[in-house]
Formats: C-alpha cells, structure tokens, sequence
C-alpha cells in the first residue's frame, strides 16, 4: 500500500490536474458587459423608462383607469390647460372644465392629408363647456408647407375669441434643416394671413435648440420640457410650457398633456383671434327740403 504521504501527493496532482472552466470568466464578463450596457440605457432614456415605471405601476395598482384620476395642478401658475388627439378617446368636457383646466389645444390635422377624427367633436363639446380653446397641426417636414397649411384651414373653423392656431414642429425625420425651416416659415406666414392673428410654435426643448432657435423668435412658443423644476430657457423666450405627458385629469380616461400659461387669464384672451375691424359708416345724405 503506498504511504499516508505518497497518498496526499498524488491527491494534489489530481487537483492540480482537474480541468479549469474557462466558460465561467466569460459568462462573469458578459454579466458585467451587460450591467454596464444596461446602466448606459437607462442613463440615457431615464425620464421615459421611469415614464413608462409610473404609468405600468398605476395601471397595476389601480386595476386599470376610470377617467376620475387627478393630477395636482402645477403651484405657481394660475392658469393651467391640456392638448388633446384621439388619442385620448372620448372626453367629458364638462367635467373638464369642472377641474379649473381653463384653456385647450385641440388636434385638427397632420401632414397633409390627415384629419383628427375627434377634433370636430372635441372642439364642439369644449367650447361650449367654456374652456378657451385652439387648434393645432402637427408638421410634418418631408411635405409641403403649403398644402399642409390648406389642409388646417380647411379644417379648422377659428373665430374671434379663439385662440391662435399651433404649429406643432417635433418630427426630426427630414434631411435638410434649412428645407424643413422654410416650409414651416411658409406654414406660419400662410396661416397668420388666413386667420389674421400670429400663430404659436410649438416645439420640445431639445428639438427647438437644435433647429428652431434663432429663426422663429417672432412668433409666441409653446415649450414642452418635461423632468425639470423650471424649462432650461429665459421665462422671456416662451409663453405656455407643457411641463408633463403623462397627467390625469376628470373627464379624460388616461394620461393627457398639461400645460401651464405664463400670465393671467385676461393676458391669455389677450391672444385671442381679434374681431374683423367694423365696417365704416356711410356718410347719410341730408334730407332734401320739401
């Protein structure tokens, strides 16, 4: 029998000897690849993965909408509005209305062909629940800014006492900045003459900062930024910000845009469509002595 000594040798020979599992550095290095890729994600698109957090946990935990949720107002502004589409299928505009939302912008079209199924009903149903409301379109910068602005035209029945019509320029799938530039100039100008009142602009921060800036600083804007105490822009430069996409207000059955004016009401109806001037007077002739 070999000795006690000679055991232990050859049992370390055969632990040195046993076969190394190189399979386990590299599932080790593809767990640390993909943690790494996933913080990088999640850093980059953080405000919509904890959009999309928040919505699928109120979902779960409310066992689905009911159109009676609600959001806080915004403190510091008094007046407070929502942008709707379809999207946000049928709206009780009364019950709207019942929840100081003061002002709407309504979907009428898009490109230049597309209408918004419910702006008919949506603009009909909110004005006479009283809120102030306007239209806009969204622009879209692969077709023509002419026929996109007949398409609103035709489709948007503005009176004195709405407010002005929206530009809603956000889609960055065009080649040319300086082309889609002009064909929203064109939008803008064709508009302001058909309705005779200065549109508004719309557009989100990073998007605006990119391509608009600078070109467009004659016409009121409407800024969408979202996450942030305050927009990243001089109060001077932007009229209505839209400050979060994913609120709740009575009435709506879902998560809607909300905005905030910079102002008071009677500077909001300050904007308004203006009344055709009245027509002059006729001088009467004197009356002819009999």
């Amino acid at each position: 029998m070999p000795s006690s000594s000679a055991a232990a040798s050859a049992s370390r020979s055969v632990r040195r000897a046993a076969p190394r599992r190189p399979w386990r550095r590299g599932l080790l290095a593809a767990a640390l690849a993909a943690v790494l890729l996933a913080g990088y994600y999640y850093v980059r698109h953080q405000v919509q993965l904890n959009r999309y957090a928040r919505r699928a946990w109120a979902t779960f935990t409310k066992n689905g909408l009911t159109g009676r949720e609600k959001t806080p107002l915004l403190a510091g502004y008094s007046v407070h509005g929502i942008d709707v589409s379809a999207y946000q299928g049928r709206i009780d505009w009364p019950e709207v209305a019942r929840n100081r939302v003061r002002f709407a912008f309504i979907k009428a079209s898009e490109g230049a062909t597309l209408r918004d199924p419910r702006f008919a009903r949506n603009w009909r149903e909110a004005r006479k629940a009283g809120v102030l409301c306007g239209a806009y379109h969204y622009f879209q910068p692969n077709r023509d800014g002419q026929v996109q602005a007949d398409l609103f035209a035709r489709t948007v029945p503005l009176a004195p006492g709405d407010l002005p019509p929206v530009l809603d320029v956000e889609a960055a799938n065009f080649h040319d900045v300086a082309v889609m530039r002009r064909e929203v100039a064109r939008w803008l100008r064709l508009v302001e003459a058909h309705y005779g009142v200065r549109p508004i602009l719309y557009s989100n921060h990073s998007f605006y900062q990119r391509h608009l800036a600078g070109h467009f600083d004659d016409y009121p804007l409407w800024l969408a930024h979202y996450e942030v105490a305050r927009p990243k822009m001089a109060r001077s430069k932007w009229i209505i910000w839209q400050h979060s996409d994913e609120a709740y207000v009575p009435g709506i059955r879902g998560v809607v845009d909300f905005n905030v004016f910079q102002g008071n009401f009677e500077a909001l109806q300050a904007l308004r469509v203006p009344a055709p001037p009245a027509a002059p007077k006729l001088p009467t002739a004197p009356a002819r002595r009999k």
